[in-house]
């Protein structure tokens, strides 16, 4: 491979959050040299997340074997993902609820994986998210066929939003999930006009919620992973601690 440059569109400050991270963990282990410093380091698992390079790429790049690469990659996103939020300290008001589907490369024999819904293979990962759209918490990742009324009771987040008496809007794939979840009506138009204006309220009121999917997609890994499924819910939480970085400046 022929290394050559490129440009990043993330903040540099992101970039030195991240090193400094890694710093504390490498001081924190009494860790020994290495053969990249912490930032380059972070610019590497950087790349590959935004980019979604491949670690052979990556690693032709910075001058470090595919494992070191790899390693590196694992290390980080794992040192990250520690830092994601929970749903411990959820807002005042209403959240939305919503899901989406990470593609991967499965194959046809990877039943499990398939999503009739979306007609390909990838991993279900549910989003709360506050009223303007910033996404509050990620699930960690369930095979693609997991319907998402089955994933948020398995992530306990029904229980979760009843306890603290939180209303969540979802769309009709949440229907039935009774507690303190509201989704639209069925067969909108066969009914008297107060109900159409309710599914014209909810709709307009959860359609931010949309933003965060849209947003961590932008992390070019997330559009299709060539990753293990395994490993695809601590890369959503290590791009959700990132973003939390970035936006925070």
């Amino acid at each position: 491979m022929v290394p050559y440059r490129a440009m990043l569109d993330v903040p540099h400050e992101v970039v030195e959050h991240v090193s400094w991270l890694i710093y504390a963990r490498r001081c924190e282990l009494n860790s020994r040299w290495r053969r990249l410093g912490c930032f380059r380091q972070a610019l590497l698992v950087l790349v590959h997340l935004r980019k979604n390079e491949t670690l052979a790429q990556v690693a032709a790049w910075f001058g470090v074997s595919t494992a070191t690469a790899g390693r590196y990659v694992s290390e980080t996103v794992d040192l990250l993902a520690e830092r994601a939020p929970t749903l411990r300290e959820p807002p005042e008001g209403f959240v939305i609820l919503d899901g989406t589907l990470i593609a991967t490369d499965r194959i046809a024999a990877d039943e499990p994986y398939y999503s009739m819904k979306h007609r390909r293979h990838g991993m279900n990962v549910q989003v709360v998210a506050a009223p303007d759209g910033t996404p509050l918490w990620f699930s960690r990742a369930l095979p693609g066929r997991t319907h998402d009324l089955t994933a948020v009771r398995a992530h306990g987040v029904i229980q979760a939003c009843l306890s603290r008496q939180l209303l969540v809007l979802a769309d009709r794939a949440y229907q039935g999930a009774g507690a303190t979840v509201r989704t639209p009506y069925y067969r909108h138009h066969e009914l008297p006009e107060h109900y159409q204006q309710y599914n014209r309220d909810h709709a307009r009121l959860r359609a931010p919620g949309k933003r965060a999917f849209t947003r961590l997609k932008q992390w070019r890994i997330l559009r299709k992973a060539r990753c293990s499924t395994n490993r695809i819910g601590r890369t959503v939480a290590a791009i959700h601690a990132i973003e939390i970085a970035w936006r925070s400046g």
